[in-house]
């Protein structure tokens, strides 16, 4: 190729002048007869052996392939002729024909023809608009296409960055010209997306170019053959794990409704979001939205350095919405945005770089083989980071969830800074997950918090329902929720997506009757439904093993056999592996020989096959795995496990054995339990509600056991043992339910002592609580866990040597694990200094006499809290719900209120020396101050004391 070559430009439609061997092509035919032309060009290279003698006649009609363009929208779309392939053919013809060797920029001028109308091709074969020809002025923004010239610049940009292109820009123009006059809708963003396709077919065109074309091969043979291959990696990614039609079982399943034959698409209706503010409060001044809708708009604003945060409450549909958003994305945006989604709970480890995390998280080809792979400018990834409150046990720290959205925060803002990196993040999470972290997270976050269906949006579900159920179910089960009869809680949990199919499913197959609610209210009204969920899969759902009359026995076994998976779940990440339940359930013969039946008749797994039909699905990257369709099963049959251990602990023994569960057995079964299974505020809600309505249960019983367990754990009694204590023995069960982890992971043995102690301390704290609103209890059921000031064992500092112990896991492991707990907790007396509990539920807490030196309670709620008489040098209670609180004689030398709430707080004979304040500090109707010490003078003039 010489100097000159390489500095002349070429012209769009020069190929079409060699052809018909003419400096010029003389054009005297209509925008209609020059796109016949064109396609007549395309079927001759395609479907014979043409020579340039057979072209000339069509190259003498037309300016460029694109005319095409001048025909009617089902006529592109009908003569399905695919392009790119053509391409290698006619260069090779006008190689031919001039007998020289080819310029970058002359193979492109074609190559860029050919890929931009498959690119238009692909995109109007999804969409319905008008039939008409080119009008005259568009046909001549068609023709003047043939003029637009290509340097050898522009042929490499549009290699590799076709949409960036000058070439580009000059296409889209008239595409979008082109598609006004068709009644396309935005216009813009569809000539983007065409843009952004015809990248795919310029690899697709490039991969078969032949030997003769010299440049366009050497190019391609230094890195244009990985490029495609990425590409490639991406469009499988996209059907393997976004498309319903998936290859993979495992992911075309969680399309389908649990174990109904239609999918998530056909009942789907879009969910409706409230703005929340930095606060973690609702914003007062914007009006809730449709998600979706927002969702895309948000994806598209020009400039975006937000990470869009979703959260909201089990069931209210964050998974689904990301399953669906992604799905619409990969149909109606890409390649303009590629989705990729990304549960949570399926990353291993978290990175300290968060590039790292995505690209171990993705596992593909185009992700683990180009280093570039977020910098490739013809690729914008969305990234939908779904489960935030399921990030595995690395994370789940306060400081480990912060870190992660703090990486999320900061990637995010690179991507705006970066032209080459236009990436969006959106994460979901339940509501909870943030309680300790509001005040901290990234400024950059915009949240929204799924709220429950509006009636106009039920009504949509019930018009989805109809075509699945018929009329007549439909309507009957529209009169069931609208009783006088259905309980309000009903009727209010029948707003959530989850839990409206449930009550739906069962009241169309006859599971649901009015009298069944009668009285249940709160989470009671809840576990009635997930209860009667589970007696109607083993009614009307049975997989092929079941099909069969089941006895009143069997039916139990294969309730526990639920009960041990959702356990083993909850104490596995999210997943249950199937030889961890298979052994935890060797001893119970009942259950053994159930399985070995299914074991003839089905010669495969029969655990495995028996929980398929129970909401069950298999493990994402975990083999030999199940999960739970929804996480919520999981909690509450894990609650169920709990139940059945708990009733059986305080059953009477025989003969001189005052309990069935021998002490030995019960501290065994403690650890058994609680050693890997951390207590969740839904599962432990959940228990105590079974508990509750148990005829099983025996609370005081319960709390003397338990509370004599937890004096012994701090005292350290379990691990002084002579021979394997309960822990080893504990790490000894796991590796023989987990072979792998003898060879793979260390188990932590420290960590399962510290699990087990302080999964005790939240059943004690919820027995106490429990007791507080029975009368028959309040008095003799009293949780101590320094014990009471005046008995022989009190200890001031055990509940601080028990936090001390708990950083062996991580310094905000305490915190974590029991603030969601504290309500109505007895304190008096301890020595709690230094103590961190920030966002803690201390409400009725009774913390007299506390020495409380530098102890950190910002942002937690102490409403009617007992501070009397405690110690409270330099206490942090800033924007603490501190209502009715009581500091009678409290010292609260330099103690910081920095917008707390202190509305009806008393403060006699308090000890104000040297307090910290704000303008949002709430002061109203406080008590006390007239005999306050130390009241600060600016305070007294604010409240007008003096």
């Amino acid at each position: 190729m010489t100097i000159e070559q390489m500095a002349m430009a070429t012209k769009i439609g020069s190929f079409l002048e060699k052809i018909a061997n003419k400096s010029v092509v003389e054009i005297t035919k209509t925008g209609a007869e020059s796109a016949k032309a064109a396609l007549e060009f395309a079927k001759t290279l395609k479907e014979k052996s043409p020579d340039v003698a057979t072209l000339k006649p069509y190259a003498g009609q037309m300016t460029s392939l694109l005319e095409l363009l001048n025909s009617p929208i089902a006529q592109i779309v009908k003569d399905a002729i695919p392009f790119a392939p053509i391409a290698v053919t006619l260069l090779n013809l006008v190689h031919e024909a001039t007998k020289q060797e080819l310029t970058l920029e002359e193979c492109m001028a074609l190559v860029v023809q050919l890929a931009y109308l498959d690119s238009v091709r692909a995109f109007l074969s999804e969409i319905d608009v008008a039939q008409n020809e080119a009008s005259q002025s568009v046909s001549r923004q068609i023709r003047s296409l043939a003029e637009v010239e290509m340097s050898d610049r522009d042929a490499r940009t549009a290699i590799l960055f076709f949409h960036e292109s000058e070439i580009a820009k000059a296409f889209s123009a008239v595409l979008e010209a082109r598609l006004t006059e068709v009644g396309c809708s935005d216009v813009r963003r569809s000539a983007e997306i065409v843009a952004r396709n015809t990248n795919y077919y310029i690899q697709t065109a490039l991969a078969g170019m032949g030997e003769k074309v010299n440049p366009v091969v050497k190019w391609f043979s230094t890195g244009g053959q990985e490029k495609f291959e990425q590409y490639l990696s991406i469009e499988e990614y996209l059907r393997d794990v976004i498309s319903p039609d998936s290859t993979i079982q495992v992911l075309r399943d969680r399309w389908r409704v649990f174990n109904e034959p239609f999918t998530l698409k056909e009942i789907y209706v879009p969910t409706e979001a409230r703005f929340i503010n930095k606060d973690g409060e609702q914003d007062e001044e914007r009006d809730p939205v449709v998600l979706e809708q927002w969702a895309k708009a948000w994806l598209n604003q020009p400039e975006q350095s937000r990470v869009l945060f979703i959260q909201g409450h089990p069931g209210r549909g964050k998974s689904v919405f990301c399953r669906m958003f992604a799905e619409w994305v990969r149909v109606n945006e890409h390649p303009n945005w590629t989705p990729i989604l990304i549960r949570l709970r399926d990353i291993q480890s978290l990175e300290k770089d968060f590039e790292e995390t995505l690209r171990k998280a993705v596992n593909r080809n185009f992700a683990a083989s180009d280093q570039g792979w977020l910098s490739d400018r013809n690729t914008r990834f969305l990234f939908l980071l779904d489960g935030f409150d399921e990030l595995l046990m690395q994370g789940r720290t306060s400081n480990g969830l912060e870190e992660f959205l703090e990486q999320a925060e900061k990637f995010q803002r690179r991507c705006q800074e970066n032209f080459e990196k236009g990436h969006r993040v959106l994460i979901t999470g339940r509501t909870l997950s943030l309680q300790s972290i509001e005040r901290k997270m990234p400024t950059n976050l915009e949240r929204l918090e799924i709220i429950e269906m509006s009636d106009e949006l039920q009504g949509q579900w019930f018009a989805k329902w109809v075509q699945l159920a018929g009329s007549e179910k439909t309507s009957a089960f529209q009169q069931f929720l609208h009783s006088e009869q259905c309980p309000k809680r009903v009727r209010e949990l029948s707003r959530e997506p989850l839990l409206l199919y449930l009550l739906a499913a069962m009241h169309r197959d006859g599971e649901l009757t009015l009298s069944a609610f009668e009285g249940a209210e709160g989470v009671q009204a809840k576990i009635l439904i997930y209860e009667k969920t589970i007696d109607w899969v083993l009614t009307k759902q049975r997989p092929d093993m079941l099909n069969r009359e089941l006895t009143e026995l069997e039916t139990e076994d294969l309730r526990l056999i639920l009960a041990e998976a959702g356990y083993c779940v909850q104490s596995g990440d999210g997943y249950a592996r199937i030889a961890m339940i298979e052994s935890r359930l060797k001893g119970n013969s009942s259950v053994q020989c159930l399985l070995e039946e299914a074991r003839q008749r089905l010669k495969d797994n029969p655990l495995r096959n028996s929980l398929a039909a129970f909401y069950l699905q298999p493990g994402s990257q975990r083999g030999g795995s199940v999960e739970f369709i929804h996480k919520s099963f999981g909690e509450f049959l894990c609650a169920e496990r709990l139940k059945i251990a708990i009733e059986s602990w305080t059953e009477p023994g025989k003969r001189r054995q005052e309990f069935y569960v021998s002490p030995d057995q019960f501290n065994w079964e403690i650890y058994d339990l609680f050693g890997t299974c951390a207590l969740s505020p839904e599962i432990v809600d959940y228990l105590m509600a079974l508990l509750g309505k148990s005829e099983g249960f025996e609370p005081f019983t319960l709390f003397k056991r338990l509370n004599e367990f937890y004096l012994r754990w701090c005292n350290g009694e379990f691990l002084d043992v002579p021979n394997e204590n309960l822990f080893q023995r504990k790490v000894r069960s796991i590796r023989e339910q987990i072979p792998e982890l003898l060879t793979e992971e260390v188990v932590d043995i420290r960590c399962i002592d510290v699990v087990v102690g302080l999964n005790v301390l939240i059943l004690l704290f919820q027995l106490n609580q429990y007791a507080q609103s029975r009368h028959d209890l309040k008095d003799c059921i009293k949780f101590y866990p320094c014990s009471q000031r005046d008995s022989s064992d009190f200890d001031a500092y055990r509940l601080l040597k028990v936090i001390g112990y708990s950083h062996c896991i991580h310094p905000d492991t305490f915190c974590r694990a029991l603030k969601n707990f504290l309500g109505y907790a007895n304190f008096g007396g301890a020595n709690l200094r230094g103590i961190f509990l920030r966002g803690a539920d201390l409400r009725d807490a009774d913390l007299s006499n506390t020495f409380l030196r530098g102890a950190y309670l910002s942002e937690s709620n102490l409403s009617r809290a007992n501070f009397s008489g405690a110690v409270m040098y330099g206490t942090f209670l800033n924007e603490a719900r501190l209502q009715n609180a009581n500091f009678t004689g409290a010292d609260l030398f330099k103690v910081s209120m920095m917008g707390a709430h202190l509305q009806n707080a008393d403060f006699s004979s308090a000890n104000l020396r040297g307090i910290a304040w704000s303008v949002d500090t709430n002061w109203e109707g406080v008590r006390g101050l007239e005999t306050a010490r130390n009241v600060p003078i600016a305070l007294k003039q604010q409240l007008g004391l003096e």
